[in-house]
């Protein structure tokens, strides 16, 4: 690009030279997320990446997108972001780990109002970080600067992950019959859903986002900005274990719209909330907001981030793998017969 173009569009809104300065300091970050299959690296018009196919009979591709929502408004009040995108990371890779899938290879979408190279490397090292813990690689991305879009300080992320699984291990929820037991695995904190209610019942702004509070150990804004936990390495140890039924992503719509999801016609699920330790958080939430409690288990995780349908033979065994995988199990609940929901008591 010329210099004559480059002013007319750095004066239209759009800098150029801090794309190319963004591109240079993320590079380091993309790197680092380098697994056996990538071929090539940052520069190319699309992200290449050959699977391995050992011991795979019939591979299937499984595909996640997702965003970090109105989460991101937290960043912009605390000006920290480099956990941000593990959130967007997680939001994909865990959905696509439900299905029994190994994440392969991730893709970003970053869209700012300014392209600040710095901030852009704090984004970046994020996703990468995120990329990291689920083993999978960030292969290419987008950064777009949209002036007179987005405010000046404000950006939107999104993303897509790719995993692979034989078609014969897939977890699909088919075999889930009454008597399997639940576990739960505890969740990071609030993760990446109910952001509009949250800022809304905490009228959440520059100044509140920075109260201390002790039965929190942190400021708001800490505690809301904890990243969304990643379950795709603690999933993968639970199934060279034990067969693994059915996997719900405790997200967006809490415990009953997502368990349903993984029950076939037939069986219901019976969870015992006394069962697991709710974060402080929540009760702060339901207290400030009169939330009844149906509404918190129908928006947030409350503390459980991930469901798993087992035998009730194997309870024991799958109890035992996921704390070898450094995980907290509970118990939670099992299946019974009844019309496809759930029950909380």
């Amino acid at each position: 690009m010329n210099d004559s173009r480059s002013d007319a569009y750095k004066a239209a809104g759009v800098d150029v030279t801090a794309g190319y300065e963004g591109v240079k300091r993320i590079k380091r970050h993309v790197e680092s997320t380098n697994i056996p299959g990538v071929i090539g690296g940052l520069g190319g018009f699309g992200g290449l990446f050959q699977p391995d196919l050992t011991g795979i009979d019939e591979p299937v591709f499984v595909a996640g997108t997702d965003g970090v929502g109105t989460k991101l408004k937290i960043a912009f009040l605390m000006d920290k972001h480099d956990t941000i995108g593990i959130d967007c990371v997680a939001m994909c890779v865990n959905d696509i780990a439900c299905g029994g899938a190994k994440p392969l290879f991730f893709l970003d979408y970053i869209a700012l109002g300014k392209n600040v190279p710095a901030k852009v490397e704090q984004i970046v090292s994020g996703i990468a970080e995120g990329c990291r813990q689920s083993g999978c690689a960030l292969i290419g991305g987008e950064t777009a600067e949209m002036p007179g879009f987005y405010p000046e300080n404000e950006y939107d992320v999104a993303g897509f992950a790719v995993g692979m699984v034989d078609k014969k291990k897939i977890i699909n929820g088919n075999n889930v019959k009454p008597g399997d037991f639940l576990i739960g695995l505890p969740s990071s904190g609030v993760h990446s859903n109910g952001f509009s209610l949250i800022r809304k019942v905490f009228n959440v702004d520059s100044r509140n986002i920075l109260t201390y509070y002790d039965e929190l150990g942190k400021t708001l804004g800490e505690e809301l900005l904890t990243p969304t936990k990643i379950y795709v390495s603690a999933l993968t140890k639970l199934a060279s274990k034990v067969t693994v039924r059915a996997v719900s992503h405790i997200t967006g719509g809490g415990f009953y719209e997502n368990i349903p999801r993984m029950l076939p016609d037939g069986v219901r699920a019976m969870i015992e909330l006394a069962t697991f330790p709710k974060p402080i958080i929540f009760d702060m939430l339901q207290n400030a907001g009169s939330i009844s409690t149906r509404d918190m288990y129908n928006t947030f995780n409350m503390g459980i981030g991930l469901v798993i349908a087992v035998d009730r033979d194997e309870a024991d065994a799958a109890l035992r793998a996921l704390n070898e995988a450094g995980e907290t199990p509970y118990l939670i609940g099992e299946c019974v017969h009844g019309e496809k929901g759930i029950e909380l008591w």
